[in-house]
């Protein structure tokens, strides 16, 4: 799974094998796919963007430039795709967030306790951040993006990305600690 080999899969791609497409969607899928849910938070729309980025890799193979790693290349894309999603207007959508606010005040022991979980407070806490600091944060901590390659996919200055990165720990630890975590970064 090095670079260059999904490099030589993309010349492959820009000459029409589908072969070389299916080992290249193979390897890359599910991490887009991952990124793409954390964003839009809807699985059945993140497939349908998934289907979108493929599909402009089979196209635009060929544009490819090679001035980034190809997993790079892809999160732009799917960052583009499943912010173009968030711009549609959805009436579904605001009818299941009404439905969400809704309290249920007759939770038991076990769901009182998986509210609390740690890890399910951290992922409160990254979507309550600003989608700038919310990117930075998904990239590097959850697909492991340098700082380079980071504002690279968001289009910003990698001094930017740094600044965006500083203030978003800071904010997520404030809200951590308010929440009840002891420490405000694991």
């Amino acid at each position: 799974m090095t670079a260059s080999s999904d490099e030589a899969l993309i010349l492959r791609i820009a000459t029409g094998d589908r072969m070389a497409m299916q080992v290249l969607f193979a390897r890359h899928q599910v991490k887009v796919f991952r990124f793409v849910v954390r964003l839009i938070s809807d699985e059945a729309a993140a497939e349908d963007v998934i289907s979108e980025v493929f599909l402009d890799v089979w196209r635009h193979a060929g544009r490819f430039e090679a001035r980034s790693s190809v997993s790079t290349w892809l999160l732009a894309i799917a960052r583009n795709k499943a912010y173009s999603v968030l711009r549609r207007p959805r009436s579904e959508q605001l009818a299941d967030d009404k439905a969400e606010s809704i309290v249920d005040t007759v939770d038991d022991p076990e769901i009182i306790a998986q509210k609390r979980d740690k890890s399910g407070l951290i992922r409160e806490c990254i979507q309550r951040l600003s989608v700038d600091h919310r990117d930075v944060i998904d990239l590097v901590y959850y697909h492991e993006k340098s700082i380079e390659e980071v504002a690279e996919i968001v289009g910003i200055p990698e001094n930017t990305v740094k600044t965006r990165m500083f203030y978003a720990r800071r904010k997520l630890s404030e809200m951590l600690q308010a929440a009840g975590v002891d420490r405000g970064w694991p």
